[in-house]
């Protein structure tokens, strides 16, 4: 991986110390135009950057960062800075009373608590529910809007956006993002479902160690991978309340038609 940004062919990029980096562009939308590159990032938390790569993400040219951790991620974990660019708090789950990350990250680390929370079909009912929240929450629509209404502002492009891993209220932000470019379902759910496999050392080290404390790893499976059920559970909130995703960001997310109008322009590059 070169400070020059080059990517895989699906937009990953490889570094040591970020897990599930990738470009969010290259998807077609419907109308035959393509998400651009090089404008927005995704990633797992920087907590564990290295100056070497964070020489790489000022490389990329990367201005703005939008952490969608709760604060309490934010104390326990803080981002490493990226030299020239802004950190934006977008905290998606501020508002939620349900398990949040952080108290997944305490079943982690203690199988005890791990088989109060999430033992059963607990756990995929709770990521269930999570999923329904980044689309309800008010706390998650408008750190939404603070991150659709930035990557409007050509001051904050391009931009990387994260939380823990990198899958699922980062996740949600990208899937939405995309599906209001235009690009169909199908297709987002396919770029979505990448972050298993983008994640597969770190979840296996995670289990690795979880086994080594006395726990079974498969009981953090539902909430440590993504589910193509999850993601349907979102959209099917999104279109329960809303309708379409065109009036999700401009009644949900209260993006004017100047803001959205700006967005397709930066991040839609026309069919050749």
């Amino acid at each position: 991986m070169s400070v020059s940004g080059t990517t895989a062919e699906d937009g990953r990029l490889d570094l040591a110390s970020v897990v599930n980096l990738r470009d969010v562009g290259g998807c077609a939308a419907r109308d035959g135009s393509r998400v651009r590159r090089g404008l927005l990032y995704r990633s797992g938390g920087l907590n564990r950057l290295t100056t070497d790569d964070a020489t790489v993400l000022t490389g990329l040219g990367v201005r703005a960062i939008y952490d969608l951790r709760t604060a309490r991620e934010r104390e326990t974990e803080p981002d490493h800075v990226v030299p020239g660019a802004q950190p934006i708090v977008a905290d998606v789950l501020g508002g939620s009373s349900a398990a949040d990350a952080t108290q997944v990250m305490r079943a982690v680390m203690d199988p005890g608590v791990a088989g109060e929370l999430l033992g059963g079909d607990r756990g995929v009912a709770l990521w269930l529910a999570q999923y329904r929240h980044l689309v309800t929450l008010p706390s998650a629509r408008l750190a939404y809007h603070t991150l659709f209404s930035g990557l409007a502002a050509p001051a904050h492009r391009p931009a990387l956006v994260h939380c823990s891993t990198g899958k699922d209220r980062t996740g949600w932000a990208v899937a939405a993002l995309l599906l209001f470019l235009g690009v169909d379902y199908e297709t987002v759910v396919e770029d979505y479902l990448r972050s298993t496999v983008h994640l597969e050392s770190f979840l296996h080290q995670v289990g690795a160690e979880f086994a080594a404390r006395g726990g079974d790893p498969a009981i953090l499976r539902p909430v440590m991978t993504v589910r193509r059920d999850y993601l349907d559970a979102a959209h099917a909130e999104m279109r329960r309340h809303f309708g379409t995703v065109e009036r999700y960001c401009a009644i949900g997310l209260r993006l004017d038609a100047g803001t959205r109008s700006a967005l397709r322009s930066a991040f839609l590059a026309p069919a050749s």
